[in-house]
């Protein structure tokens, strides 16, 4: 099991009449209030090509544990978040679901739990399940701006559209100019073009996916660790993200296109301005041997078109045993640029945790005294014994 100062759980329905969440590990002293997660939760409704659920509900945060006069206490952190969408189900007869759709949970959740109505699966596993993490993800984002780290992400590709973001672009921009785009794309032109092909998708009662980017800056140097599989940050942060719904695939940095490439294209050279150790390019994204190198940690992730479609797909009646047409749910066209959200909750979450692993303690104040005297990756940090040595293990050689 992976080590971790921080966890968290979810629970509630797409339809039913709350989410509820518990935060476990956020240390006391923390000021916290609902007005925090506010603007990430509006923001993962925000996006061209969200469906009508966002035109429903006004997603609003309520702690019942774990804040009190306006901070953490240690203890664990109750959330919750009302579905305003639950009084249009609450008295309602509930139709039979028993053709599964392509590419959701329908089939292989019955299969799994021995469901006898395929709404048992999408209910729990629906996205609406990610306004939860959202609020979670603030409350570490949080955390994290006490020690100047911050994190945002933007949309880099839906469909074959392509945004062209040049390297000299610093992070902040990308992510201001991110938030005047109605699909998340700090490219301008990207943004149109992005904005027709989802148009044409609606048009052509179909689905669009994509690419989004995470950065998360100001992180020192050393969170993670390389001595064991489940403590490397790769690891971890690739799990968090592929575990968000209908994302198929992650890297770090630019991990893919890297493999086209020697390695003498690749690796990010090291050099030593004013006494700081610092990398050249970033290629790595942010991480070597899964731990942080002190330069922006870089996470993208790939969103698959959304698997509810206008169009029917073919598929079984699982009552009939005969084939049957899909038969829709109210769902996006395209949600790349509201995932873009929940994936800085998940890698805030990540590195919440990683940052208490490093610095231990319990209150903010013990938290800021520790991070004060991480190393910051400068040459003077660094005594090398500079000698021949021997292993010293009492072992015989053979």
């Amino acid at each position: 099991m992976t080590p971790s100062r921080l966890r968290f759980l979810t629970a509630g329905e797409s339809h039913g009449p709350l989410l509820s969440g518990i935060l476990e590990g956020m240390p006391a002293g923390l000021p916290l209030a609902p007005e925090d997660l506010a603007s990430d939760l509006a923001r993962r409704q925000e996006g061209y090509g969200s469906g009508g659920r966002m035109q429903i509900e006004r997603d609003e945060i309520h702690f019942t544990a774990g804040v009190m006069a306006g901070r953490t206490t240690g203890a664990p952190i109750g959330l919750i978040i009302h579905n305003r969408d639950w009084k249009n189900w609450a008295e309602r007869d509930i139709p039979p679901m028993t053709t599964p759709r392509p590419g959701h949970a329908d089939l292989t959740g019955a299969l799994k739990y021995d469901y006898d109505d395929l709404r048992l699966s999408l209910e729990r596993a629906s996205a609406r399940e990610t306004a939860m993490r959202v609020a979670i993800g603030a409350v570490c984002k949080k955390l994290l701006a006490e020690f100047g780290i911050a994190i945002g992400g933007y949309v880099v590709c839906i469909g074959r559209v392509q945004a062209d973001l040049p390297a000299s672009m610093p992070y902040e921009e990308r992510f201001a100019a991110a938030e005047t785009s109605e699909v998340r794309c700090p490219d301008p032109a990207a943004t149109e073009a992005m904005r027709a092909a989802i148009h044409q998708a609606k048009i052509d009662r179909d689905t669009l996916g994509g690419v989004f980017e995470i950065a998360a800056l100001g992180l020192p140097p050393g969170l993670g660790s390389h001595v064991h599989y489940d403590r490397r940050l790769t690891g971890r942060l690739l799990g968090a993200m592929g575990s968000i719904q209908s994302i198929k695939g992650a890297e770090i940095g630019t991990a893919f296109e890297n493999t086209r490439h020697y390695g003498t294209s690749v690796h990010d050279a090291i050099t030593a301005e004013q006494g700081a150790l610092r990398r050249r390019t970033n290629r790595a994204g942010g991480l070597e041997g899964g731990m942080t190198t002190g330069e922006p940690l870089i996470v993208r992730a790939a969103m698959k078109p959304i698997s509810t479609t206008l169009t029917p797909i073919e598929s079984i009646d699982l009552a009939t045993g005969q084939p049957a047409p899909t038969v829709y749910e109210r769902s996006d066209f395209c949600a790349v640029p509201r995932a873009v959200v929940v994936g800085e909750a998940m890698v805030a979450f990540v590195l919440a945790d990683a940052l208490l692993e490093k610095l231990g303690g319990d209150s903010l104040g013990e938290l800021r005294a520790r991070f004060q005297a991480l190393r910051q990756g400068r040459l003077d940090e660094l005594t090398m014994r500079n000698e021949p040595w021997r292993f010293g293990y009492d072992w015989p050689a053979e």
